[in-house]
Parts: C-alpha cells; structure tokens; sequence
C-alpha cells in the first residue's frame, strides 16, 4: 500500500482553520469532519479553511491513492474515524461503491444544486467538478476531415495519427465505459480495434505528452482530458505556445454528447461525524466551493449555473454526455476486457 500521507493536517486544522488575520475572531468549535481524499491540489486546502471559518468544523485529512483509501477504509471497518471519501473519476466512486464503504444521503439542497447525472441515483455520491475528455489536433497538419466523434477514432482515414494513453489508465477505462454504455459492447469492441490500428505509436506517457506530443507535429490526433490543456493556455509562453498549436474538438455533439467524467465524493457508511459530513458535502456544492474545486484544476463546476474560468472557456462551448456516471463505473471491468482484446496495451 502506497505510504498514506497526512497532508500537513493543517495541524489537524486545529490552528491553520481556527483564526485568520481576516476573521473578527476565533471560530466556535462545533466538532470535526474526517476527510480521506485522492484529491492533491494545494487550492483544496484553501477549501477546508473556508468551510471552517464559515461553520466552526474542523477538517482533519489524509490524502492518498484512491485504492489505498478503498483498502484501509475497508479495513478500519467499524471502527475508521473517515467521514468522507473524495476521488477522482466515475471508475474510482464506482470501486467505492463495490467495497460498500458508502452511504446514502438524501439532501434537497444537493438534488437542487446538482444535475441529476452528477448524483448517484442512491446518493451515494455526488459530483464535484467535471472534467471532458477531448480529442485536439495538430492545427499546422489541418482540421482532420471527417473526424467529429469518438467513433470517428477507427476510421482509417487516421491511420498512423492517433496518440493516446495506455488502457490501463482510468480516464480511457471510462470513455470506453461510457461507449459500452450508449453503443454496446459489440460497437466498443470494434471502436478499440480500429483504434487500435491506427495508433501512431505504442500508448506511453500521461495527457501531457499527447499534448505536447501533436503540438510538436508528432501525432496528428490525440485524446486527452480538457484540464490537462486548459493548464497550457493558462501558464507560461512556452506553455501558451503550445497550446496555439492546437485545435479542440469536443465530440459527438450531434449524438449523445461529449464523455465527461467527474471529481466526487460521499459520505462514508461508518461516519463518526456524519452530520458534519453531510454539511461538509453540501458546503463543497456551493459557489464559494466550487471555484475552489473547478478554478484550483481547471475544471468545469459541477453546480447548476455556474461557468468555467477563462483558461477552459478558451477551448469553447460544448453539450455534455448526461449517461449518469453509476453507469461509466459499473461497465468499468466490461471496458479492460475489450481493450485487453483490442490489444490496446
């Protein structure tokens, strides 16, 4: 198990959360919330300063791998002082769920703010920000004709320009999920297989190197997340280079939708504390909250009316895939057996 690590534990947040310069005085202590989170973005500590200044509540955190919380929730069993899990994707919740470390929770304030495929259909989770999954190209080499859907990945029109992460990585576990789940696992296997085919190279390296990858004219296509090139528009001239250097498509936009996938979190079935966790869920729906959560990664909120930063907007507007994302997990061992077949290693 990856060696868990008590994220500064803002001194258990006892004294980072108590009192600022900007508050008129010490916060009243009205308990705690216990956070074991995959989520690794210094803004989320920001976060839990604000919830604290605005309730009294104490956020004490451990940050780790997801699969490592999974494990050691589920062994702590009734006895884990853990309030609440948040994580990264639909596959990750999902994993969750299986273990059967959450909990529902029924909120009027959660269902009003959140659309409802952001919100399992037994509340045992809820999205926090989203993020979709993108296809960009290589503007020098021109707008790739005929390519404006996933599906359009296998044509072989693209033979030998397609760059794109390992199978084993979660993000493609769940694009092929979602294409399970809206074409079938016939349509999937062969969406993998003419993928598969026109791969320019052997799946290596994270979102970043498909980036920069096409923007230095070494694959035409790539898949990536929308975050990861939002965060090129947004940094340094080098970066901002790159970023010029490519076009976005958002696909299937006369079909169901872009895939998006999600940060999110639930309440935990042996919460200690639970009715702090459940304020501490609502709280994380907020606007406040939300722009920690979507601006600190360049992410799209997952609230109902609010926008992106300027750093993701520049990508442009898109209609969103609303299969609830219970689905994406639950067809998330379907998806590696047909990479697995695929021979997308």
């Amino acid at each position: 198990m990856k060696k868990l690590i008590l994220a500064a534990t803002l001194a258990l947040t006892a004294t980072a959360c108590s009192q600022t310069e900007e508050s008129a005085g010490p916060v009243a202590d009205n308990g705690e919330v216990n956070i074991y989170t995959s989520r690794h973005y210094d803004t989320d500590l920001d976060l839990y300063e604000d919830f604290t200044e605005q309730t009294g509540i104490r956020i004490n955190q451990i940050e780790a791998d997801a699969d490592a919380l999974i494990e050691r929730i589920s062994s702590e069993g009734e006895f884990s002082p853990a309030d609440i899990f948040i994580t990264v994707d639909a596959g990750r919740l999902w994993r969750a769920e299986e273990a059967g470390i959450l909990s529902p929770v029924q909120s009027e304030v959660l269902n009003e703010r959140l659309p409802d495929y952001l919100r399992h259909p037994e509340g045992l989770w809820f999205g926090l920000s989203t993020r979709a999954r993108i296809i960009i190209y290589n503007k020098e080499q021109g707008v790739p004709e005929g390519l404006t859907s996933y599906e359009d990945l296998a044509d072989p029109a693209f033979r030998g320009d397609i760059c794109i992460r390992s199978s084993s990585n979660i993000y493609n576990i769940s694009l092929l999920s979602s294409i399970i789940a809206n074409r079938g696992e016939e349509a999937a296997q062969e969406w993998a297989n003419g993928v598969v085919a026109n791969f320019a190279r052997d799946p290596q390296g994270n979102d970043s190197a498909q980036i920069e990858s096409v923007a230095a004219g070494e694959c035409r296509i790539a898949v990536v997340n929308s975050y990861y090139l939002a965060r090129y528009a947004g940094g340094d001239a080098e970066d901002q280079a790159v970023f010029d250097a490519l076009g976005v498509i958002f696909p299937n936009q006369d079909s169901e939708g872009t895939h998006i996938n999600l940060s999110g979190a639930g309440v935990l079935v042996n919460a200690p504390n639970r009715e702090n966790a459940i304020r501490f869920l609502e709280y994380l729906t907020s606007e406040s909250a939300q722009r920690y959560l979507a601006d600190g990664n360049n992410e799209y909120p997952a609230a109902i009316g609010l926008e992106a930063n300027s750093n993701v907007e520049q990508m442009g507007e898109f209609r969103p895939d609303t299969l609830n994302a219970a689905q994406i997990g639950r067809n998330q061992a379907a998806a590696v057996q047909v990479f697995d077949r695929a021979g997308w290693n």
